[in-house]
């Protein structure tokens, strides 16, 4: 307990250091709980508990190192990205800087700045230098200018960081990443998946192999991967996608790859599960939430409750404006950041307004397909090491989790999988991209698939693809955005189910809405307008960003699957989704 405590040390919020004593106190289960205990036949004799291994310490944010002077810098407003000052590299130690800051006590903006200008040096941005020639408005081939220009932005995008500069917030790791572009200008969890698409179809699978070194790297030192590889992000996790990297390893046999990958895999599972030994029906342990019938589910959570470090200003504004609890608050913002969709109104209790946000009272279709996914990867991967007492248990736990998904998420009359209020006891009465998640989980029945179908073809197709929600609010993960990740789980989930030519249209729409905004100034950004496409998408915290990572790596399958939708200009020409 004594090296938990010391973790605990200046953590960021009580809720953090809470859980990890939690965490360290826990003593190895007996079994698994009883509702997923694997059949008599199959059960373990020594059952291999699902409890978290010790994890490094955890390092002490910008927010907790400069104390006054980050509130003063992001209150302050110095720097137009409040992520800027976050990312910042101490040019002197904290207690340094610390002070010689009492001592100057900069009061007015510029001596502020430029007190904060001698001791910090600037991180620029993760931008990409644009080839005049691919750049061009109108090229004679344009699908093949897109193609090298991809190609050519991998290593522009490729960063090394083996050793971290001291006192930062950037996290160390020990092979070559490639980050999103833009202000993110670190590794992130679930955008890498999506860039592992294309580094495939580039031919760089060495890039592939190392990333996904990476964050088993993550998770054997941390306990779980973070959102993105700064210590800020420590806090949350983000969508598990790891085992679908894994699996792209050996795209023709994933297992061999899940089976190498397991001690990894079974860590993450353990992370998403903690707590849920004896939790009581109707009631949530960090990223655990226990059904009235007993079963579990799993919604998006932090281990944090105060302002992000990276939108300290936004956050203590909108707790400020809307009245409400603070703590709850920044712990509702940060879950819905550890969803990927911040923000939307998925999160939102009024479906309108962030300042109603309670993200972690929804358990969300996406998290719980995804896990669903996992579970039966670490069961591929125990087939695959001749682990059968394995094998049952995680048969049955995704067995429980489809069951659970259908009694509370699926609306059958509506063909549609729905977020869940696990406090209110009542699905959420909106629908949005996440509904195509089980679909490229593989957990829906034919008859779930078709349906999912008509309702994406009825409510979500767009000229440009595949709208995040119907709703209009301003925030980004809302119409009339379109972004890479969902059109591609829509386009791989629907071909799973041999809904073709819906999955073609999606794919062909999408790509011709890209490369308008290409031919246009040149760039691959990070969302896109999809409802009058060829336009980029915008709402939310920050400017659109270019790069970009995912973009880069969906657009890229999409062309090698599609090669003859890639060379047209016009959605009217796309096949048509009922064809």
């Amino acid at each position: 307990m004594s090296s938990a405590l010391s973790i605990c040390r200046g953590l960021a919020g009580v809720g953090l250091c809470l859980a990890l004593l939690q965490a360290a106190s826990s003593q190895p289960q007996a079994q698994s709980p009883a509702h997923l205990q694997a059949p008599p036949e199959l059960r373990p004799q020594h059952p291999r508990p699902l409890t978290q291994p010790a994890a490094a310490a955890i390092p002490d944010t910008p927010q907790i190192l400069f104390k006054g002077l980050f509130i003063a810098v992001q209150s302050a407003q110095l720097f137009a990205d409040s992520k800027t000052f976050a990312d910042a590299i101490p040019q002197f130690a904290p207690e340094e800087i610390l002070a010689h800051y009492r001592e100057a006590n900069p009061v007015s903006p510029e001596a502020l700045k430029s007190f904060v200008a001698a001791n910090f040096s600037m991180p620029g941005d993760a931008t990409t230098p644009v080839d005049a020639t691919l750049a061009a408005a109108k090229v004679s081939n344009e699908r093949a200018a897109i193609t090298h220009h991809i190609d050519s932005l991998w290593d522009q995008l490729t960063r090394s960081t083996k050793t971290a500069p001291r006192y930062s917030s950037l996290l160390s790791l020990p092979e070559p990443y490639v980050v999103p572009g833009g202000r993110f200008r670190e590794m992130y969890y679930w955008d890498s998946y999506f860039t592992m698409l294309g580094l495939a179809e580039s031919g760089r699978q060495d890039l592939a192999e190392h990333m996904v070194r990476d964050f088993a790297y993550l998770i054997d030192t941390y306990g779980h991967v973070p959102n993105g590889t700064r210590n800020y992000y420590l806090s949350r996790s983000q969508p598990p996608f790891f085992y679908a990297m894994v699996g792209l390893l050996d795209p023709k046999d994933p297992a061999v790859s899940y089976a190498r990958y397991l001690p990894e895999l079974r860590r993450e599972y353990a992370f998403w599960m903690q707590g849920e030994e004896g939790l009581k029906r109707g009631t949530a342990h960090r990223r655990v939430v226990a059904m009235p019938d007993g079963a579990l589910l799993n919604r998006y959570w932090d281990d944090a409750d105060t302002p992000r470090d990276e939108a300290y200003r936004e956050d203590t504004e909108l707790a400020r404006s809307s009245g409400r609890n603070a703590p709850q608050l920044y712990r509702d913002v940060r879950a819905a950041a550890e969803s990927g969709w911040d923000f939307g109104s998925r999160w939102f209790a009024d479906g309108k307004t962030l300042a109603t946000i309670n993200t972690t009272e929804i358990i969300p279709i996406d998290l719980n397909s995804l896990l669903f996914g996992l579970e039966n990867a670490i069961k591929d991967g125990c087939a695959h090491a001749k682990d059968a007492p394995c094998v049952g248990e995680f048969t049955h736990r995704a067995a429980s989790r489809r069951k659970a998904v259908n009694r509370y998420l699926w609306d059958a009359a509506d063909g549609v999988y729905r977020d869940y209020g696990w406090v209110k006891r009542a699905q959420v009465p909106r629908i949005s991209a996440a509904t195509v998640y089980p679909l490229f989980v593989a957990m829906a029945d034919k008859a779930q698939a078709a349906a999912v179908a008509r309702t994406v073809s009825r409510d979500l197709l767009k000229a440009g693809g595949i709208v995040t929600t119907p709703l209009v609010t301003g925030q980004q993960w809302d119409a009339p955005n379109g972004w890479p990740p969902l059109q591609w789980m829509s386009v791989l989930g629907l071909r799973q189910y041999a809904i073709l030519p819906l999955a073609e249209t999606i794919a062909c729409r999408w790509m011709i809405g890209v490369n308008r905004v290409y031919g246009e100034n040149g760039k691959l950004v990070e969302k896109y307008d999809v409802v009058a496409t060829g336009r980029p998408g915008g709402g939310g915290e920050y400017p659109n960003q270019d790069g970009f990572g995912w973009t880069n790596g969906v657009m890229r399958k999409l062309m090698s699957l599609y090669p003859k939708d890639a060379a047209l200009s016009d959605p009217k020409t796309c096949l048509a989704p009922a064809a």
